[in-house]
């Protein structure tokens, strides 16, 4: 697949923006659907987009639309899933604590992404990639609860919890998408993004809205009821969503995630501005860990 070398990164940068823009449409239908119907949101609402940009890409450009393989339906199962419950811890966390804190402890994904591109995608780890692993997980552990509640009380705090196995869900999901492109071989980064995305996120909402359906219809209902909210949410995420993919179809998994924790910047200037949350030196000192730890694997990826 071929385009511009510099072209994944204002893919990424866009990419941190819409995410952004996601995480806090779809905060605020937490409390009016629950957990599981604003994870549906996002991948519902999302749908119309992700059918119009495929189907524009294949008639404009004349692009011949590749042949999926058993493999690329392996990664498109492992992605679709990953992400669904990554999607739902998060919300999770973000609601159990803080719509910021909850996305920072869900950025332990970057580390994750590098270490399982090392098992899977066969990248290579260098001492400095360990030196950065080492300083995020202290970044992570400054971004426990405050003084007083102890360490070992943080690492049991739902946030902590629930934001760092989204972190481990995202990362795999990353992971998957990157093989997902890489099995498809499509002439362009483009219609790879818009394939992969296409088959994954139709078969997240057929999964999550036939479970929701059975097991809780109020909440299915409730995401029909407020689909003005929904359908910018899941927008937001379909484009967060096409420009990311896109990037992994042209870098590693482990740069594009790294340069993704700009999404950090964006949402705590969101969570003091709209949701006015307080945030502590301890934790903005453990921000500064975290980015320096990520900053360190950008410096070292090949």
């Amino acid at each position: 697949m071929i385009g511009p070398s510099w072209l994944w990164i204002p893919l990424t940068l866009f990419a941190a923006a819409a995410q952004t823009v996601r995480n806090t449409a779809q905060r605020r239908l937490i409390d009016e659907l629950g957990t599981l119907g604003a994870t549906l949101v996002r991948f519902l609402y999302g749908m119309p987009l992700l059918t119009l940009w495929l189907l524009g890409l294949l008639a404009l450009r004349d692009f011949d639309s590749p042949r999926p393989t058993w493999d690329f339906a392996g990664w498109i199962v492992l992605s679709a899933l990953s992400q669904t419950a990554g999607t739902a811890l998060l919300l999770r966390a973000m609601a159990a604590r803080s719509f910021a804190i909850g996305l920072v402890y869900s950025k332990s994904e970057v580390i994750q992404v590098a270490l399982f591109s090392i098992v899977f995608l066969g990248e290579h780890a260098s001492p400095l990639t360990f030196a950065a692993i080492a300083l995020t997980t202290v970044g992570v552990v400054l971004l426990s609860p405050r003084a007083g509640t102890g360490i070992s009380r943080g690492w049991t705090d739902p946030a902590a919890l629930f934001g760092l196995a989204s972190g481990t869900a995202f990362a795999i999901s990353i992971v998957g998408y990157r093989g997902a492109n890489l099995a498809l071989g499509a002439e362009s980064p483009f219609l790879a993004a818009a394939e992969t995305l296409f088959w994954a996120q139709l078969l997240q909402t057929l999964m999550l809205g036939a479970w929701l359906s059975l097991r809780n219809p109020t909440a299915l209902l409730g995401a029909i009821r407020a689909w003005r909210l929904s359908l910018f949410a899941g927008g937001a995420g379909a484009s967060a969503s096409l420009a990311n993919v896109t990037a992994l179809a042209l870098e590693s998994a482990s740069r594009v995630r790294t340069l993704m924790l700009i999404e950090v910047v964006f949402t705590y200037a969101v969570s003091l501005r709209v949701f006015r949350e307080a945030i502590s030196r301890r934790e903005l000192a453990g921000i500064a860990l975290v980015i320096l730890g990520v900053g360190t694997i950008v410096a070292t990826s090949g």
